[in-house]
């Protein structure tokens, strides 16, 4: 069994160094094509295509085309119309490649989230909750920081403190619920995010949304490729008429939303909200 392991293993290792050297091997043949001049690339090309016109009339078939030899052949595709150019397979065959590619560059774009905080810790912070009532999850926090030297964010302490119900004794400051809060003010409520896309060449780009939270109605939408936090709070200004009959706008803790743009959204007369749940 082991030694079935050890030979996968070392058929995967072997066909990912193959993989990699043809990538590479590409990439200085196509650095190399880019210093010829461009009459001397046109007659290949044109030698190249009467070539392959003589094997596609005497009907000779091609081989199975490698994992490296599809990536590459996407990545060429970026640069010129390849529905004219495509020989080999068909065009279906070649968007099923791309999307194969879109999924490989999101698996290597997405990230593993937070790692959770120790048991020891979190038995730290129920522990506080229970002998301090009138404590939320900010002082919470904030005494962890100041006494310990542990930073966790407001959030986190909030996942890891127990129900109203297992609460030490005590008068607790009874505070409005987010639900209810949503409820209550659901007509005065916007919200603002981004959200990011990748286009057909892999470019990253943040779209920004601003919704009426009442209707779902869209507000104001915009794209960009460098969002800042001037450029957000222009985007709100654009967003939010003179006479809005908005009081809160809701965003999350993104390092974006700075305190210098929440200071703008208040010139801007909203209160600034962060949710607890995706409203």
């Amino acid at each position: 069994m082991a030694m079935t392991r050890c030979t996968h293993l070392l058929c995967t290792l072997l066909q990912l160094t193959s993989a990699l050297l043809t990538l590479l091997y590409d990439s200085l043949r196509f650095l190399r094509l880019c210093l010829r001049p461009s009459l001397t690339l046109a007659a290949e090309n044109l030698f190249l295509r009467k070539q392959l016109a003589m094997y596609q009339e005497r009907h000779v078939k091609p081989t199975r085309t490698t994992s490296a030899t599809r990536l590459v052949l996407v990545w060429l595709a970026r640069w010129f119309d390849w529905r004219q150019a495509l020989a080999v397979v068909q065009p279906q065959t070649f968007l099923r490649w791309h999307r194969q590619g879109f999924r490989l560059f999101w698996r290597w774009k997405s990230r593993p989230g937070r790692p959770p905080i120790p048991p020891e810790l979190q038995a730290l912070i129920r522990r506080m909750a229970r002998d301090n009532p009138t404590w939320g999850q900010e002082r919470i926090a904030n005494e962890l920081l100041l006494k310990l030297g542990l930073r966790v964010s407001p959030r986190t302490v909030q996942k890891s403190m127990p129900p109203h119900g297992e609460r030490g004794p005590g008068k607790r400051v009874q505070a409005q619920r987010w639900q209810t809060f949503v409820r209550n003010h659901t007509q005065a409520i916007v919200a603002c995010d981004f959200c990011v896309v990748v286009t057909a060449t892999f470019r990253l780009l943040s779209v920004f949304v601003v919704m009426e939270h009442a209707t779902r109605r869209l507000l104001h939408t915009n794209v960009t490729a460098h969002p800042t936090a001037s450029w957000t709070l222009q985007q709100l200004r654009e967003a939010m008429p003179a006479d809005h009959p908005y009081r809160f706008l809701i965003h999350d803790r993104d390092s974006i939303f700075s305190q210098q743009l929440d200071q703008g959204i208040r010139y801007l007369g909203l209160r600034v909200g962060f949710p607890i749940v995706s409203a």
